[in-house]
């Protein structure tokens, strides 16, 4: 479904529900382009808003309670303000509550509402659906009630809703690219300073698509914090806050001390890091062949160092590479699953996706999905 459908559905049913007009936010999901497992490490990503998100219709309510009307699931959820804590299998509703529980905590008062929201977002593709969610509510209560909250502040929000209500300990790269996206651009985004710059890109004859492998293996939670601990062990034997700031010679000092497992996981932190700085340099030179050779290079290091790679993404970024219309392709995201992300020549698009189609279904026993995207806006107003 597209954006302006997303829209009217959305408006249609609160109409048809509240019986009064709603404010419309319209809250992206995200992809990043480049920089995977750089983000707890306060190094450098590339993540940019899409055209896939979520739509939220939401309006003031006189009553006592807030309800919230969930229209894809078609389920309705009503809540007092007062005494708000996670819900054991909360599902969408604690990201809501945390949102709201928050904004409670930095002292802002509101009164009740009513929202409808909806989504295009594929679910377990790892778009970050949840932190497109908890922007819509902040941005949205922000805007009802005047709170005069900065972008800046509503992403901390929804990070801590996500922290506190989800039990998800994420960074700040999905609520930040979903709040502050520019359309056909990408944000370099400092996760240290929180702070980052956009990058007007131009695919020319080419674009955006994700493969969805439409698996998640059990290893992504422990090989996640598995890998951070690495990476803090590294850190501190260097003497150092983050591997942000090492460099190799830097990690060979201590090769002797640490074992061959850890210190490829190092160096993969390392070189990822160099490799988005030169990724953005390349956009710069409007260098679309650069651009691609990172991904792969990318994907390489996620796959062999980093090890959080499975046989499904590796295939797709297998039959990417062996494709003349495909000049980039790699794993996003944790890993382990999700999907990949490709850079493929307009032209050829319809024959890549039918060749990879039958041949993961000849190897898996099971369909992949593809999804087109374009960068877009961030959170706004409608």
């Amino acid at each position: 479904m597209k954006k302006n459908e997303l829209i009217n559905e959305v408006t249609i049913s609160f109409k048809d529900q509240f019986n009064s007009v709603p404010i419309i936010v319209f809250s992206p999901g995200r992809i990043n382009l480049i920089g995977e497992h750089t983000d707890y490490n306060e190094g450098f990503v590339f993540p940019a808003a899409i055209d896939k998100g979520i739509a939220l219709a939401i309006q003031k309510s006189d009553a006592n309670t807030s309800k919230v009307f969930a229209l894809n699931k078609g389920e309705l959820y009503e809540f007092a303000l007062d005494n708000i804590k996670p819900l054991k299998n909360g599902d969408w509703r604690n990201y809501i509550l945390g949102v709201v529980a928050e904004l409670q905590v930095l002292g802002k008062t509101f009164g009740n509402f009513n929202g409808v929201f909806s989504g295009n977002i594929p679910g377990g593709a790892g778009m970050s659906s949840s932190a497109a969610l908890e922007n819509s509510f902040v941005f949205g209560i922000n805007e009802l009630f005047s709170l005069g909250l900065s972008k800046e502040d509503m992403i901390l929000v929804s990070q801590k809703a996500e922290h506190n209500y989800a039990g998800v300990k994420c960074g700040i790269m999905d609520q930040y690219a979903s709040m502050f996206g520019i359309e056909d651009s990408a944000l370099l985004l400092d996760c240290r300073t929180v702070t980052s710059k956009p990058y007007e890109i131009d695919f020319k004859d080419y674009e955006l698509m994700l493969i969805n492998t439409n698996v998640k293996h059990d290893l992504a939670e422990t090989a996640y914090n598995d890998r951070r601990e690495v990476c803090e062990k590294v850190s501190e034997l260097l003497g150092i806050v983050a591997l942000r700031d090492a460099t190799k010679t830097d990690l060979d000092t201590i090769k002797q001390e640490i074992s061959t497992e850890d210190y490829q996981k190092a160096l993969y932190v390392i070189e990822e890091n160099n490799r988005v700085k030169k990724f953005a340099e390349a956009i710069e030179k409007n260098d679309l062949g650069t651009l691609g050779n990172l991904l792969f290079q990318s994907h390489d290091g996620l796959s062999i160092q980093y090890k959080v790679s499975c046989t499904e993404l590796d295939f797709l970024v297998t039959k990417a590479q062996g494709s003349s219309d495909v000049i980039g392709a790699r794993m996003m995201g944790g890993g382990f699953g999700g999907c990949t992300i490709n850079l493929v020549r307009k032209s050829g698009m319809e024959t890549f996706k039918n060749q990879v189609s039958e041949q993961f279904k000849e190897e898996f026993g099971r369909e992949c999905s593809f999804y087109e995207v374009k960068l877009s806006q961030g959170t706004h107003l409608v």
